[in-house]
């Protein structure tokens, strides 16, 4: 067994989510004699294939199992789920309905009218720095920085030349705004309202935070509000589609974070691992197939440096 296959086995969360050896680096260990493993504390044994250097340990119980949302069928050799936005063709086909006049299934041209032939981009966008202080949502304007943020981004998007589809904002004022500064460089671009997209708590962060603890039932009604958003914005391009689209979605941290999270199949648990500075694009592309790529995540190289801000 090489080195680095040793070491392969000692990742916690294999498919199955269980592991069948760890193995630590130690210095060489001396040669002993007879049978084929030696005996450890507890009954275990440690194969005496093990190259030299390497000390092959049975599984312990502070290795957890995978989380069970991404749990798979041994053997399935990947945690993708090809079906996770409820598109994948073969899905969407009712496979006992046979044609009347035939009386045979129709399975590859019903699969190639349920195909999706065009690439959907996503570009979430940050709101930009806003008045913390404001007791209400109306108060909670944005700040001349943040105005000068929403300029820089309105200004980064119009210089990649894309004929953008539509602009998606979140209902809040301070995402409205910058989305209403967004636009004048961006014109004849529709601009859509929804209170989808609006701030709050997605699901219970994994680690916890000391700072930021809101009631249990924040997590309940805003996380299944947030999302609804996710599976109402975040899908393969409609087959009816023909061309590549691209569309701005200007909303909030904790929105674009868990949406990241839950487009690449990654624990949504994990949202607050990633950080996003004010104003800030994250790209996302959509394949035909399903498979999902980011390109940028929270990108604000087109700012100065005094001009960045988290807030």
């Amino acid at each position: 067994m090489s080195v680095r296959r040793a070491l392969a086995l000692a990742a916690c969360g294999l498919a199955g989510g269980s592991v069948l050896l760890s193995a630590v680096v130690v210095g060489k260990q001396p040669a002993r004699g007879g049978g084929d493993s030696e005996p450890r504390p507890g009954g275990s044994a440690v194969p005496s294939s093990a190259p030299p250097g390497l000390l092959l340990l049975p599984p312990t119980a502070s290795c957890p199992p995978a989380a069970g949302w991404i749990e798979r069928p041994a053997g399935s050799g990947s945690y993708w789920d090809s079906n996770w936005d409820r598109r994948e063709p073969l899905a969407l086909i009712n496979l006992k309905k046979k044609n009347e006049e035939t009386g045979e299934e129709e399975l590859a041209s019903r699969l190639d009218h349920c195909k999706a032939k065009a690439t959907r981009h996503i570009f979430l966008i940050r709101h930009s720095q806003y008045h913390l202080d404001g007791r209400a949502d109306k108060d909670r304007t944005l700040t001349p920085l943040g105005r000068e943020q929403a300029e820089l981004t309105g200004r980064r998007l119009a210089s990649l030349g894309i004929k953008f589809d539509q602009i998606i904002h979140s209902s809040m004022t301070r995402a409205t705004e910058t989305t209403e500064i967004i636009s004048k460089h961006l014109p004849g671009v529709k601009k859509i309202s929804t209170d989808l997209l609006r701030e709050g708590a997605p699901i219970e962060p994994d680690p916890p935070v000391s700072h930021w603890k809101p009631e249990a039932v924040q997590y309940y009604e805003d996380g299944a509000r947030i999302e609804a958003a996710f599976r109402n914005f975040i899908h393969r391009a409609d087959a009816k589609q023909e061309e590549d689209s691209y569309e701005i979605f200007v909303c909030h941290a904790n929105v674009i974070r868990y949406i990241v999270c839950r487009a690449l199949q990654f624990p949504p648990e994990g949202w607050l691992r990633l950080s996003l500075n004010n104003g800030s694009i994250t790209h996302l592309v959509i394949r035909p197939n399903g498979r999902v790529a980011l390109r940028t995540l929270g990108d604000t190289g087109f700012m100065p440096p005094d001009k960045i801000t988290r807030t």
